[in-house]
């Protein structure tokens, strides 16, 4: 129930304060100078109150959004551990900025300027920041409101439903042609260092990601079977990676000169300095030797993977056997290469014309 004071005093005149009680909820308060304001307020807070709508509003009046984020980290991101150390940056950008503005005070407006600054932004190596990266931090962000609109109860919408998002560009599908794989493996064979062959060989063989070849132990590897398990991807789902002979026979051979300190197949080298194993491998000085010995450019090592997408796609693999194989979850980051399989669709059409068509026309 509203009850409504009159309040007089020499500095601000005439005002109406109202206080609603119901059974069941906080008291409500606010000042008003005008009679009919303040009675439109209590009619309209009482009927918010009794329909469920008014307290998610006054939430978003008590928290800020750098309590949003801080709470999100500290209860949600432990969830998501491959992602926890880049998203905590992004949301750590976003709390220096916003941090101090109340969520009921956080506009589309107030994010779409700061997405702006993200995009007209130079990053700590010089270079203007990519789409793509400014992408990330507008999801890091918004999944942060949703939960908080979701389970927290603390705003009744999410601001970032009205902020427009970035395009994000094609992704990369720079792959090798034959003559410049040939060379690079060459020069990979010819390198000081004796897991570099290895390594992009069974990269660009089965377009396993780099991460995953780095962290592969010789209890995923089945050389009978002619296949690796992987149990620790990218997606979160195990996935099979099928051997060709070549494969089979190269990490034969490195099996019989594996290190006995360690379980991976391609391990770090011991520090002379520290006397202690590097968490995993570092080839980038062997590699970007071996691409200059190659007379490549433009390329990167996690190229391989797209090289191996590309030719399984001119060999006349579907998308959808090709999203298995490199284990991706829906067909959208592989239709880059459909464009590679052209021919093969034509010939298939032709396969297809020539039964169906191969009376018709007598």
């Amino acid at each position: 129930m509203a009850v409504i004071e009159k309040r007089k005093s020499t500095e601000h005149g005439t005002r109406y304060r109202v206080k609603i009680r119901l059974k069941g909820f906080p008291a409500q308060t606010a000042t008003f100078e005008r009679l009919t304001d303040a009675k439109r307020w209590a009619q309209q807070t009482e009927a918010a109150i009794r329909e469920g709508r008014h307290f998610k509003t006054t939430e978003a009046k008590k928290h800020t959004l750098g309590e949003l984020i801080d709470r999100y980290i500290r209860e949600v991101l432990p969830r998501k551990p491959k992602s926890q150390k880049k998203q905590t940056a992004q949301l750590q950008w976003w709390k220096g900025e916003l941090g101090a503005f109340t969520l009921a005070d956080v506009t589309p407006a107030m994010i779409a300027q700061k997405r702006d600054e993200l995009v007209s932004g130079i990053t700590c190596r010089g270079r203007q920041r990519a789409s793509a990266t400014v992408v990330r931090y507008l999801s890091a962000l918004s999944h942060a409101f949703s939960i908080a609109v979701r389970e927290w109860g603390w705003l009744d919408d999410s601001p970032m439903r009205k902020v427009t998002k970035l395009k994000e560009p094609r992704g990369r599908d720079r792959f090798l042609s034959k003559e410049e794989l040939d060379r690079l493996l060459q020069a990979c064979k010819s390198s000081s260092n004796p897991y570099l062959y290895p390594m992009v060989l069974l990269l660009v063989s089965t377009g396993m990601r780099f991460g995953e070849a780095a962290s592969l132990t010789w209890s995923s590897v089945s050389l009978q079977q002619k296949r690796i398990i992987l149990k620790e991807t990218k997606n979160g789902e195990v996935r099979a990676v099928p051997l060709s002979n070549q494969v089979v026979q190269m990490l034969t051979e490195l099996e019989k000169k594996r290190r006995i300190d360690t379980l991976l197949v391609f391990p770090p080298r011991i520090s002379a300095k520290v006397q202690k194993v590097q968490k995993r491998i570092d080839i980038r000085h062997s590699w970007l030797k071996a691409l200059k010995t190659a007379a490549i450019e433009g390329f990167r090592i996690h190229d391989l993977r797209h090289t191996a997408a590309s030719y399984l796609t001119m060999s006349g693999a579907s998308l959808t056997e090709v999203a298995d194989i490199l284990g991706h979850k829906s067909l959208s980051q592989v239709k880059r290469y459909s464009h590679l399989s052209e021919t093969h669709k034509s010939h298939v059409i032709q396969k297809m014309n020539e039964i169906l068509l191969s009376s018709g026309g007598e």
